[in-house]
């Protein structure tokens, strides 16, 4: 209840602070990668329970004769690129907060098709209320494996409290000021989780 009660106290002073950043950001967006300005995706959130995540767009929606979209280094503009590496692109997902699809702190949501790759114990991250940050961003972001990234997430499901939160938003501010860990080796993000070993042994078991 106190986590979120505070979720709810600093999204909606976030929403007002950085309202005049929002409106600038979405008049960049509009301007330079069109309309839509937000990219929306359904995400699983708690308990794997779909919801629908907004962020700001960073990529031209462009595709190949087929009407395939082109690959992720070939749709990202310098500005989108920005947009990331400063999180700025994030901003939205404070009303995801407000709703309370998200907390401020957890871990990241990621993609529906995931859910059935994840091993027992990796699902577990489903457990809480995904997040805007959480201890894998402060402790590699998308520079460190999937399995290094889901064991973090973990971590922070089972030891989790209202202090090691305050601590991840301060570190989230240093990482996202020296822009560390915004994408992996020879990724514009991330690459595809495709399962992990954990499931394979629980299959093959």
């Amino acid at each position: 209840m106190v986590k979120r009660l505070f979720d709810i106290f600093a999204a909606s002073l976030g929403l007002l602070l950085l309202s005049p950043a929002i409106l600038i950001i979405a008049w960049l967006v509009c301007r330079k990668l069109g309309s839509p300005v937000f990219f929306r995706q359904t995400r699983p959130g708690k308990d794997g329970k779909p919801f629908p995540m907004v962020k700001f767009r960073t990529m031209l929606d462009a595709t190949d004769k087929h009407g395939n979209p082109l690959p992720d280094d070939q749709r990202m503009t310098r500005f989108g690129s920005f947009l990331r590496s400063t999180s700025l692109d994030e901003l939205p997902e404070l009303w995801n907060v407000l709703k309370g699809d998200m907390s401020l702190v957890g871990p990241r949501p990621l993609l529906m098709e995931y859910l059935p790759l994840y091993s027992k114990e990796q699902f577990r991250r489903h457990e809480v209320r995904p997040g805007v940050t959480g201890w894998a961003q402060v402790n590699g972001r998308n520079a460190i494996s999937w399995e290094d990234k889901f064991r973090l997430d973990v971590w922070y499901v089972d030891n989790r409290s209202l202090w090691l939160d305050l601590k991840i938003l301060f570190l989230t501010v240093s990482k996202v000021l020296v822009r560390d860990g915004i994408s992996g080796e020879g990724e514009v993000t991330m690459s595809r989780f495709t399962g992990s070993e954990e499931r394979s042994g629980e299959r093959n078991g």
